[in-house]
């Protein structure tokens, strides 16, 4: 059985103690093609980002990089701009044939919160080796606004999968053909391409503003969106990006995931520009499926100014194969946030 494991596999592995936790594991923190992860009780101030290393725990990293501890028990701020390392209540015993990958959540992603997974004996960010047995950490640095956080907060998710199998080009094509992935001309190269949209009338996305208050992660609809974003508008579709400054925006795009497919969202090659796109990645099966959905692009940019144009392409979306049709879809009864979206922002903000 190759491919995204759903989530009814997920529930299975659960039962099994291959995902395990302290407390347990919450029914809702299965989704159609992963599983939300949850902060623990303390936070580690540390002096920068690193990972454990072939043959090295995190526990011993930490012991060379904390500055100070958190308890998170009543609720505590990660400030703009540092680097913390948090153990997550959930821990892995992985048959020897699963491996995973790990994302930001969307609403972590459009708070410019940059969330990273990291394993034991790990070299590389968000990546779960096949087999690993043991604990996870986020990494977590506030980018634009400092956090309150609690523990139980799920700011990031894992996805879990037997093999490889990522859809070529042509799988792609013919899929396209078969069930319409977007809602025009499909741009098929290494994935599907999708572009910018700053066409949507005279409001094109949103900046954030650099001097703004903490957000607590728990209010939700709660904080005036004018208090921490700029409206972004342009009058000859186009925008010029400021380097260090975050964006939301959206894809010209409307993007279906059909229910037998899980989708990541991977950077476009930087040639293209002095900006990376995307911090949140996960797109789950039914993700637009009847409706239509925009992909919401979280934008920086790096060391010069650029100008990014209505119908520029800036990402791709990567397809992947179920392992099986999930029991419950994205936006099916599980009071998703984002199906049918346009150019919305985290869901802390009205």
């Amino acid at each position: 059985m190759i491919g995204v494991l759903p989530s009814q596999r997920l529930r299975r592995m659960i039962a099994d103690g291959a995902l395990r936790a302290e407390p347990a594991i919450l029914p809702e923190q299965v989704q159609p093609a992963s599983l939300d992860l949850r902060l623990g009780t303390q936070a580690y101030r540390v002096r920068a980002s690193f990972l454990a290393g072939k043959g090295r725990t995190v526990a011993e990293r930490l012991a060379e990089f904390e500055m100070h501890r958190i308890d998170l028990s009543d609720g505590a701020v990660l400030e703009k701009g540092c680097v913390y390392v948090i153990p997550l209540m959930e821990r892995l015993h992985l048959p020897a044939d699963v491996g995973g990958v790990a994302n930001a959540k969307s609403s972590t992603g459009r708070l410019d919160l940059l969330t990273r997974t990291i394993t034991d004996g790990g070299v590389e960010f968000d990546r779960i080796a096949a087999g690993y047995d043991g604990p996870l950490y986020a990494e977590v640095c506030p980018r634009s606004f400092s956090v309150l956080v609690r523990p139980g907060m799920r700011l990031n998710q894992l996805r879990l999968r037997v093999g490889q199998s990522v859809l070529g080009d042509e799988e792609l094509r013919a899929l396209h053909a078969a069930t319409p992935l977007v809602d025009g001309p499909a741009l098929i190269a290494d994935g599907l391409g999708f572009s910018v949209d700053l066409q949507l009338g005279h409001h094109v996305g949103y900046r954030a503003k650099p001097h703004s208050g903490v957000i607590d992660l728990s209010r939700i609809a709660h904080y005036p969106a004018a208090d921490f974003w700029e409206e972004v508008t342009t009058t000859n579709g186009q925008i010029i990006l400021d380097p260090g400054a975050f964006y939301i925006l959206v894809s010209r795009e409307a993007v279906t995931i059909p229910p037998d497919q899980a989708a990541e969202m991977a950077p476009y090659l930087a040639m293209v520009g002095e900006f990376r796109v995307h911090y949140a990645g996960f797109f789950d099966p039914g993700f637009g499926h009847g409706v239509g959905s925009r992909g919401v692009l979280e934008v920086r940019c790096h060391e010069a100014p650029f100008v990014l144009e209505h119908g520029q392409v800036v990402g791709r979306l990567v397809y992947e194969r179920m392992a099986d049709v999930p029991d419950v879809l994205y936006g099916a009864g599980i009071a998703s946030n984002y199906q049918g979206q346009g150019l919305k922002l985290a869901k802390h903000f009205r």
